[in-house]
Protein backbone atom coordinates (compact mmCIF):
# COMPACT_ATOMS: atom_id res chain seq x y z
CA UNK A 1 0.00 0.00 0.00
CA UNK A 2 1.00 3.35 -0.41
CA UNK A 3 0.39 4.77 2.93
CA UNK A 4 -2.26 6.54 4.91
CA UNK A 5 -4.77 8.44 3.28
CA UNK A 6 -6.09 11.86 4.91
CA UNK A 7 -9.49 10.76 6.16
CA UNK A 8 -11.09 13.98 7.92
CA UNK A 9 -13.18 13.48 10.12
CA UNK A 10 -11.08 9.64 10.94
CA UNK A 11 -13.17 6.51 10.05
CA UNK A 12 -15.39 5.73 13.59
CA UNK A 13 -14.96 2.75 15.20
CA UNK A 14 -17.79 1.58 17.60
CA UNK A 15 -16.47 -1.51 19.53
CA UNK A 16 -17.30 -3.08 22.98
CA UNK A 17 -17.66 -6.61 24.68
CA UNK A 18 -20.12 -8.82 23.48
CA UNK A 19 -23.83 -7.64 24.74
CA UNK A 20 -22.49 -3.75 25.32
CA UNK A 21 -24.69 -2.25 22.84
CA UNK A 22 -22.80 -1.89 20.10
CA UNK A 23 -25.88 -2.22 17.58
CA UNK A 24 -28.38 0.20 19.29
CA UNK A 25 -26.21 2.66 19.37
CA UNK A 26 -24.72 2.11 15.74
CA UNK A 27 -27.94 2.22 14.71
CA UNK A 28 -29.35 5.35 16.38
CA UNK A 29 -26.19 6.78 14.24
CA UNK A 30 -27.23 5.18 11.05
CA UNK A 31 -30.46 6.75 11.48
CA UNK A 32 -29.77 10.66 12.10
CA UNK A 33 -26.57 10.72 10.04
CA UNK A 34 -25.23 9.75 6.54
CA UNK A 35 -23.61 6.71 7.64
CA UNK A 36 -23.01 3.37 6.06
CA UNK A 37 -21.98 0.53 8.86
CA UNK A 38 -19.04 -1.75 8.29
CA UNK A 39 -19.75 -5.26 10.66
CA UNK A 40 -16.34 -6.33 12.18
CA UNK A 41 -17.72 -9.54 13.91
CA UNK A 42 -15.90 -12.51 12.91
CA UNK A 43 -19.25 -14.85 13.32
CA UNK A 44 -21.06 -12.32 11.12
CA UNK A 45 -18.85 -12.81 8.03
CA UNK A 46 -20.66 -16.55 8.08
CA UNK A 47 -23.53 -17.49 6.47
CA UNK A 48 -26.36 -18.53 7.88
CA UNK A 49 -24.58 -17.96 11.39
CA UNK A 50 -27.71 -15.44 12.13
CA UNK A 51 -29.60 -15.96 15.30
CA UNK A 52 -26.71 -16.60 17.98
CA UNK A 53 -24.09 -13.66 16.23
CA UNK A 54 -26.87 -11.34 16.81
CA UNK A 55 -26.72 -10.47 12.56
CA UNK A 56 -28.54 -7.67 11.56
CA UNK A 57 -31.86 -8.78 10.04
CA UNK A 58 -32.36 -8.29 6.43
CA UNK A 59 -34.60 -4.76 7.08
CA UNK A 60 -31.67 -3.58 9.85
CA UNK A 61 -29.20 -4.29 6.14
CA UNK A 62 -31.73 -2.14 3.79
CA UNK A 63 -32.16 0.32 6.34
CA UNK A 64 -28.23 0.95 8.14
CA UNK A 65 -26.32 0.09 4.58
CA UNK A 66 -24.61 -2.94 6.44
CA UNK A 67 -21.52 -4.17 5.11
CA UNK A 68 -18.94 -7.08 5.63
CA UNK A 69 -21.81 -9.74 6.18
CA UNK A 70 -21.66 -13.32 5.05
CA UNK A 71 -18.85 -13.49 3.41
CA UNK A 72 -18.27 -17.26 4.03
CA UNK A 73 -19.26 -20.77 4.23
CA UNK A 74 -19.03 -22.06 7.97
CA UNK A 75 -15.69 -24.13 7.81
CA UNK A 76 -14.14 -21.21 5.30
CA UNK A 77 -10.72 -19.88 6.71
CA UNK A 78 -10.54 -15.83 6.78
CA UNK A 79 -8.19 -13.84 8.36
CA UNK A 80 -7.58 -10.88 9.90
CA UNK A 81 -5.00 -9.86 6.98
CA UNK A 82 -7.84 -10.39 4.69
CA UNK A 83 -10.59 -8.63 7.03
CA UNK A 84 -8.53 -5.58 7.13
CA UNK A 85 -8.20 -5.38 2.71
CA UNK A 86 -11.58 -6.03 1.80
CA UNK A 87 -12.73 -3.46 5.05
CA UNK A 88 -10.21 -0.92 3.56
CA UNK A 89 -12.11 -1.18 0.13
CA UNK A 90 -15.43 -0.76 1.64
CA UNK A 91 -14.52 2.54 3.82
CA UNK A 92 -13.11 3.51 0.14
CA UNK A 93 -16.24 3.16 -1.44
CA UNK A 94 -18.17 4.56 1.42
CA UNK A 95 -16.02 7.94 1.54
CA UNK A 96 -16.70 8.19 -2.30
CA UNK A 97 -20.54 7.90 -2.32
CA UNK A 98 -20.21 11.26 0.23
CA UNK A 99 -21.23 8.92 2.97
CA UNK A 100 -19.45 8.16 6.05
CA UNK A 101 -18.50 4.99 7.30
CA UNK A 102 -18.55 3.31 10.66
CA UNK A 103 -16.95 0.37 11.95
CA UNK A 104 -18.80 -1.49 14.26
CA UNK A 105 -17.99 -5.19 16.14
CA UNK A 106 -16.14 -6.33 18.98
CA UNK A 107 -13.66 -8.66 16.92
CA UNK A 108 -9.88 -7.53 18.17
CA UNK A 109 -7.97 -8.76 15.51
CA UNK A 110 -10.01 -7.68 13.14
CA UNK A 111 -9.66 -4.12 14.80
CA UNK A 112 -5.88 -4.48 15.34
CA UNK A 113 -5.63 -5.13 11.63
CA UNK A 114 -7.75 -2.29 10.14
CA UNK A 115 -6.18 0.33 12.57
CA UNK A 116 -2.50 -0.89 13.35
CA UNK A 117 -1.39 -2.92 9.95
CA UNK A 118 -1.19 -6.58 9.28
CA UNK A 119 1.39 -9.05 7.61
CA UNK A 120 0.26 -11.94 4.51
CA UNK A 121 0.70 -15.19 6.66
CA UNK A 122 1.63 -18.38 4.86
CA UNK A 123 -1.69 -19.84 3.51
CA UNK A 124 -3.80 -22.47 6.03
CA UNK A 125 -2.22 -26.14 5.97
CA UNK A 126 -5.27 -28.02 6.77
CA UNK A 127 -3.23 -30.98 7.43
CA UNK A 128 -0.44 -29.62 9.41
CA UNK A 129 -3.61 -27.65 11.64
CA UNK A 130 -5.56 -31.30 12.09
CA UNK A 131 -2.04 -32.99 13.61
CA UNK A 132 -1.58 -29.82 16.08
CA UNK A 133 -4.80 -29.33 17.23
CA UNK A 134 -4.76 -33.26 18.06
CA UNK A 135 -1.72 -32.97 19.70
CA UNK A 136 -3.11 -29.67 21.70
CA UNK A 137 -5.72 -32.05 22.86
CA UNK A 138 -3.15 -34.34 23.68
CA UNK A 139 -0.81 -32.81 25.39
CA UNK A 140 -3.10 -29.58 27.13
CA UNK A 141 -2.66 -25.69 27.11
CA UNK A 142 0.01 -25.73 28.80
CA UNK A 143 2.07 -28.26 27.41
CA UNK A 144 1.64 -27.77 24.11
CA UNK A 145 2.15 -24.11 24.43
CA UNK A 146 5.74 -24.96 25.58
CA UNK A 147 6.37 -26.26 22.08
CA UNK A 148 5.80 -22.86 21.00
CA UNK A 149 8.36 -21.70 23.22
CA UNK A 150 10.76 -23.73 21.94
CA UNK A 151 10.54 -22.71 18.29
CA UNK A 152 9.17 -19.43 18.77
CA UNK A 153 9.72 -17.95 22.54
CA UNK A 154 8.66 -14.25 20.83
CA UNK A 155 5.17 -15.59 19.60
CA UNK A 156 4.75 -17.57 22.78
CA UNK A 157 5.29 -14.24 25.14
CA UNK A 158 2.70 -12.50 23.54
CA UNK A 159 0.15 -15.59 22.92
CA UNK A 160 -1.98 -17.07 26.38
CA UNK A 161 -1.28 -20.79 27.07
CA UNK A 162 -5.29 -21.28 26.96
CA UNK A 163 -5.55 -19.36 23.60
CA UNK A 164 -5.09 -22.52 21.52
CA UNK A 165 -6.31 -21.11 18.50
CA UNK A 166 -3.66 -18.63 17.90
CA UNK A 167 -1.15 -21.41 19.52
CA UNK A 168 -1.90 -23.77 16.67
CA UNK A 169 -1.31 -21.10 14.26
CA UNK A 170 1.98 -20.00 15.27
CA UNK A 171 2.94 -23.44 14.90
CA UNK A 172 1.07 -24.31 12.00
CA UNK A 173 3.14 -21.12 10.66
CA UNK A 174 6.32 -22.55 11.13
CA UNK A 175 5.96 -26.13 10.25
CA UNK A 176 4.26 -25.15 7.08
CA UNK A 177 7.01 -22.74 5.91
CA UNK A 178 10.27 -23.67 8.05
CA UNK A 179 10.57 -19.89 9.75
CA UNK A 180 8.61 -17.96 12.86
CA UNK A 181 5.78 -16.01 12.91
CA UNK A 182 8.05 -13.48 14.67
CA UNK A 183 10.96 -13.91 11.83
CA UNK A 184 8.12 -13.46 9.11
CA UNK A 185 6.48 -10.13 10.90
CA UNK A 186 10.20 -8.86 10.95
CA UNK A 187 11.40 -9.79 7.72
CA UNK A 188 7.96 -8.04 6.25
CA UNK A 189 7.37 -4.40 6.04
CA UNK A 190 3.86 -3.98 7.59
CA UNK A 191 1.37 -2.24 5.94
CA UNK A 192 0.07 1.36 6.83
CA UNK A 193 -3.37 1.37 7.63
CA UNK A 194 -4.71 3.23 4.65
CA UNK A 195 -6.94 5.62 7.12
CA UNK A 196 -6.99 7.29 10.33
CA UNK A 197 -9.41 5.70 12.98
CA UNK A 198 -11.14 6.50 15.90
CA UNK A 199 -12.14 3.71 18.65
CA UNK A 200 -14.90 4.23 20.83
CA UNK A 201 -15.47 1.85 22.90
CA UNK A 202 -18.61 0.49 25.12
CA UNK A 203 -18.03 -0.60 29.06
CA UNK A 204 -20.96 -1.04 31.23
CA UNK A 205 -20.68 -2.19 34.57
CA UNK A 206 -19.80 -6.12 34.55
CA UNK A 207 -22.74 -7.06 36.52
CA UNK A 208 -25.23 -5.50 34.01
CA UNK A 209 -23.22 -6.87 31.18
CA UNK A 210 -23.32 -10.40 32.41
CA UNK A 211 -27.17 -10.45 33.55
CA UNK A 212 -27.41 -8.96 29.79
CA UNK A 213 -25.88 -11.71 27.91
CA UNK A 214 -27.53 -14.26 30.18
CA UNK A 215 -31.23 -12.76 29.04
CA UNK A 216 -29.20 -12.43 25.59
CA UNK A 217 -28.93 -15.79 25.33
CA UNK A 218 -31.99 -17.18 26.36
CA UNK A 219 -33.32 -14.64 24.30
CA UNK A 220 -31.44 -16.85 21.05
CA UNK A 221 -32.60 -19.88 22.66
CA UNK A 222 -36.58 -18.95 21.73
CA UNK A 223 -35.79 -17.07 18.70
CA UNK A 224 -34.50 -20.41 17.35
CA UNK A 225 -31.02 -20.49 17.93
CA UNK A 226 -30.91 -24.46 18.41
CA UNK A 227 -32.74 -25.24 15.37
CA UNK A 228 -30.88 -22.65 13.40
CA UNK A 229 -27.52 -24.94 14.78
CA UNK A 230 -29.42 -28.45 13.59
CA UNK A 231 -30.25 -26.65 10.14
CA UNK A 232 -26.67 -25.27 9.58
CA UNK A 233 -25.25 -29.43 10.14
CA UNK A 234 -27.37 -30.90 8.09
CA UNK A 235 -26.62 -28.71 5.72
CA UNK A 236 -22.68 -28.25 6.22
CA UNK A 237 -21.88 -31.34 8.78
CA UNK A 238 -21.30 -31.03 12.18
CA UNK A 239 -17.53 -30.32 11.98
CA UNK A 240 -17.59 -27.53 9.55
CA UNK A 241 -19.73 -25.80 12.34
CA UNK A 242 -17.46 -26.64 15.16
CA UNK A 243 -14.36 -25.62 13.14
CA UNK A 244 -16.09 -22.08 13.36
CA UNK A 245 -15.29 -21.89 16.83
CA UNK A 246 -18.17 -19.60 17.70
CA UNK A 247 -19.14 -19.24 20.94
CA UNK A 248 -22.70 -21.07 21.01
CA UNK A 249 -22.31 -23.14 18.30
CA UNK A 250 -19.89 -25.75 19.57
CA UNK A 251 -22.10 -25.86 23.00
CA UNK A 252 -25.26 -26.83 20.99
CA UNK A 253 -23.78 -29.32 18.70
CA UNK A 254 -22.47 -31.00 21.66
CA UNK A 255 -26.15 -31.05 22.81
CA UNK A 256 -27.81 -32.29 18.85
CA UNK A 257 -24.90 -35.50 19.48
CA UNK A 258 -26.41 -35.92 22.99
CA UNK A 259 -23.51 -35.23 24.66
CA UNK A 260 -25.28 -32.75 27.00
CA UNK A 261 -28.48 -31.57 27.49
CA UNK A 262 -30.27 -28.42 26.38
CA UNK A 263 -30.24 -26.58 29.50
CA UNK A 264 -26.61 -27.47 29.95
CA UNK A 265 -26.02 -26.35 26.61
CA UNK A 266 -27.19 -23.19 27.43
CA UNK A 267 -25.54 -22.46 30.66
CA UNK A 268 -22.16 -23.33 29.01
CA UNK A 269 -22.96 -20.38 26.23
CA UNK A 270 -23.69 -18.14 28.83
CA UNK A 271 -20.44 -19.01 30.90
CA UNK A 272 -18.32 -18.65 28.01
CA UNK A 273 -19.60 -15.79 26.55
CA UNK A 274 -19.34 -13.71 29.81
CA UNK A 275 -15.36 -15.12 29.79
CA UNK A 276 -15.34 -13.77 26.05
CA UNK A 277 -16.91 -10.80 27.26
CA UNK A 278 -13.51 -10.30 30.02
CA UNK A 279 -11.64 -11.12 27.62
CA UNK A 280 -12.36 -8.50 25.42
CA UNK A 281 -12.83 -6.01 28.16
CA UNK A 282 -8.78 -6.63 29.06
CA UNK A 283 -7.73 -6.14 25.37
CA UNK A 284 -10.05 -2.99 24.86
CA UNK A 285 -8.18 -1.76 28.39
CA UNK A 286 -4.59 -2.80 27.27
CA UNK A 287 -5.07 -0.38 24.21
CA UNK A 288 -4.13 3.11 24.51
CA UNK A 289 -5.87 4.27 21.54
CA UNK A 290 -9.47 3.19 22.64
CA UNK A 291 -11.43 6.08 24.44
CA UNK A 292 -13.69 3.50 26.86
CA UNK A 293 -17.43 4.67 27.86
CA UNK A 294 -19.83 3.25 30.67
CA UNK A 295 -22.83 5.00 29.33
CA UNK A 296 -23.90 4.96 25.77
CA UNK A 297 -25.37 8.41 25.93
CA UNK A 298 -21.78 9.88 25.76
CA UNK A 299 -20.71 7.38 23.48
CA UNK A 300 -23.08 9.00 21.18
CA UNK A 301 -22.33 11.98 22.21
CA UNK A 302 -18.45 11.99 21.42
CA UNK A 303 -19.59 9.95 18.01
CA UNK A 304 -21.60 12.74 16.47
CA UNK A 305 -19.02 14.92 17.26
CA UNK A 306 -16.59 13.20 15.32
CA UNK A 307 -19.10 12.70 12.30
CA UNK A 308 -19.12 16.38 12.59
CA UNK A 309 -15.37 16.67 12.59
CA UNK A 310 -15.08 18.23 16.00
CA UNK A 311 -13.04 17.51 18.77
CA UNK A 312 -14.15 15.15 21.91
CA UNK A 313 -12.73 15.36 25.33
CA UNK A 314 -9.69 13.37 25.96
Amino acid sequence: MAGRKPSEPPVLIISGPTGSGKSVLVHSLAAAHNVSVISADSRQIIRGFDIGSSKPTGEERRQYDYRMLDLIDPGQRYSAFAYARQAEGEIAEIVSSGRAPVVCGGSGLYLRALTRGFFESPPADPEIRRELENQAEELGPVRFHALLEKVDPISARAIHPQNVVRVVRALEIFHSSGQTKSDLIDEQVQSIPEYTYCELALAPPTEWLYERINSRVEEMIQAGWESEVKDLVEEHGIDKIRAARAIGYGELCDHLEGDISLDESIELIKRNTRRFAKRQMTWLRGTDSVKMYEKAETAYSDAVKLLNNKQIAD
